[in-house]
C-alpha cells in the first residue's frame, strides 16, 4: 500500500482521501457478511482480505499525514482486550456473558473519565449513523443493562399485540406521520424481542432477505410472472420454492 500511494505508484490510489475510502469499508463488509450468510469458507478468506485492506488503506494515509500507524491500531486494541477482559488476564471475576458485557462498559466508562473525557449519557455511546435495525439492537441493550427493560418475552408480545392496534387506529386516521410513528414503535419492539430471545435482528433479516429472493427467483424461472399469470398462480409456485427450501 505505501508503494501504491507513492510517488510513481498507482494514479487512483493516490487519489483516495480518507472520506472516499469510508464506503468501500462498508461495501467489504456487507461482503463479509454474505460470505458468511453463505458458509462459503473460501470466500470468507478472501472477503475477510478485502476488508483488512480497508484497514491498511486507512493507516497509510494517516502514516503519510504523521497522525499514526498502523502499529498504534494494533496496540490498542491488543491493550483494550487485556484491560476490558480483567477475569481472564488478571483476577477478574465473570461468570456470564451478562457479567462480562457489564464490566466491559463499567471500565470504558473509567477509561474515558481517567482521559478526561466528558460524561456521556448511555446513549450518546451509540452512533446515530448506523443502520437503523442496528441503532434500535444497541440502544435496547444498553437500556436493559441498567434494568429499564421487560421481565420476560410474553411481555414483550402484549407490548407487540398494543403496537398493532395502535397501527391499525393510525391507519383508521388516515395519518401518514401518524402511521410512520406506528411502524417504527413496531419495529422497535420487534428489535426488543429478538434480543429477549437472543436472535440477531439483522442476521435474521438478512437470512429472510434471501429466502425471500430464491424463492422469488424460482417463480421468475417457471414463469409466474409472465403477463396473465394470476397471483394463484405465483402462489402455487412460491408453495413449490417452499417446499424445497
Amino acid at each position: 500500500m505505501a508503494k501504491l500511494r507513492a510517488p510513481g505508484g498507482c494514479p487512483w490510489d493516490r487519489e483516495q482521501n480518507f472520506d472516499t475510502i469510508k464506503p468501500y469499508l462498508l461495501e467489504e463488509t456487507y461482503e463479509v457478511f454474505d460470505a458468511i450468510d453463505q458458509r462459503d469458507w473460501p470466500g470468507l478468506a478472501e472477503e475477510l482480505g478485502d476488508l483488512m485492506l480497508q484497514a491498511v488503506f486507512f493507516a497509510q494515509m494517516a502514516s503519510e499525514e504523521s497522525k499514526f500507524r498502523i502499529d498504534d491500531s494494533l496496540e490498542a486494541i491488543s491493550e483494550k482486550l487485556i484491560r476490558r477482559h480483567p477475569h481472564v488476564f488478571s483476577d477478574g471475576t465473570a461468570k456470564t456473558s451478562e457479567q462480562v458485557l457489564r464490566r466491559w462498559d463499567e471500565i470504558k466508562a473509567n477509561e474515558k473519565k481517567d482521559q478526561g473525557k466528558p460524561q456521556l449519557g448511555r446513549l450518546d455511546s451509540v452512533p446515530r449513523q448506523l443502520p437503523a435495525l442496528v441503532e434500535a439492537q444497541q440502544i435496547s441493550s444498553k437500556a436493559a443493562s441498567v434494568g429499564f427493560d421487560w421481565e420476560n418475552p410474553e411481555q414483550v408480545l402484549d407490548k407487540l399485540d398494543e403496537e398493532l392496534r395502535e397501527l391499525a387506529e393510525a391507519r383508521a386516521a388516515g395519518t401518514r406521520e401518524e402511521m410512520e410513528g406506528e411502524i417504527g414503535d413496531l419495529l422497535f419492539v420487534i428489535v426488543n424481542l429478538a434480543r429477549k430471545i437472543k436472535v440477531d435482528p439483522e442476521q435474521a433479516l438478512r437470512k429472510t432477505n434471501a429466502k425471500f429472493r430464491r424463492r422469488f427467483a424460482h417463480v421468475e424461472s417457471r414463469g409466474g410472472f409472465s403477463p396473465g399469470s394470476t397471483i394463484k398462480q405465483m402462489e402455487a409456485l412460491w408453495q413449490e420454492a417452499k417446499a424445497h427450501d
